[in-house]
């Protein structure tokens, strides 16, 4: 197995400092919480919009990151981006039954319905992504980065979507630099973000 590039401290300096860097803001959860509080505004009038985006960003995106941070300190996992794929089993499952929770607590309190899509396609794309770790480290910052990017690109058009693709490119190129993933796994998220949101979208999801 490779070694990345970023595993010593004493090699995050210079270029892999800044990968390191670019790969924690532009992460998963940041992602995801952000995609979760776009579309509550685009539904929903300012405060509640902002209030359901803010339920789904806590329970997609806070509490799997908690959950990390609490491994990371107990020593249940050796580094914040897991390279090693049995570290990854919890937080999947954690971030799988959020959605879950996401879900019903949008259907019970008639929240946004893009939110609830997006609930949906992240208990889909977390129980693949969860499914294919216990054999194979496919990249989720690809995945995530490629599932927001068309999302937001489906309901704000293709203006947004001209600015966010150099992001989604940066992310997967970064993740190779830093050889956290081989190009195989970076495509493989890059597919199974894409086909995660067109598959919702044969089901009439995310329509502006």
């Amino acid at each position: 197995m490779t070694i990345p590039r970023d595993t010593h401290k004493a090699d995050r300096i210079g270029m892999v400092r800044v990968a390191r860097t670019l790969s924690n803001v532009i992460s998963p959860p940041i992602m995801f919480a952000i995609t979760g509080l776009a579309l509550g505004l685009y539904e929903r009038p300012i405060w509640p919009g902002l209030a359901w985006g803010a339920v789904y960003s806590l329970l997609i995106a806070l509490t799997p990151m908690v959950v990390v941070l609490y491994l990371l300190r107990t020593g249940r996992v050796s580094d914040i981006h897991m390279s090693a794929t049995h570290e990854r089993h919890i937080p999947y499952l954690i971030a799988v039954t959020s959605s879950a929770v996401a879900y019903v607590l949008l259907v019970a309190f008639d929240g946004p319905m893009l939110l609830r899509c997006l609930a949906i396609l992240s208990f889909i794309t977390l129980g693949a992504l969860g499914l294919i770790n216990t054999r194979w480290l496919i990249s989720i910052h690809a995945t995530a980065a490629a599932s927001t990017w068309l999302i937001l690109s489906l309901i704000f058009g293709w203006t947004v979507s001209l600015i966010l693709l150099p992001f989604v490119i940066l992310i997967c190129l970064i993740r190779l630099y830093l050889k956290r993933h081989t190009p195989a796994q970076v495509l493989a998220g890059v597919v199974l973000g894409i086909s995660g949101v067109l598959l919702m979208r044969l089901f009439g999801c995310f329509v502006p």
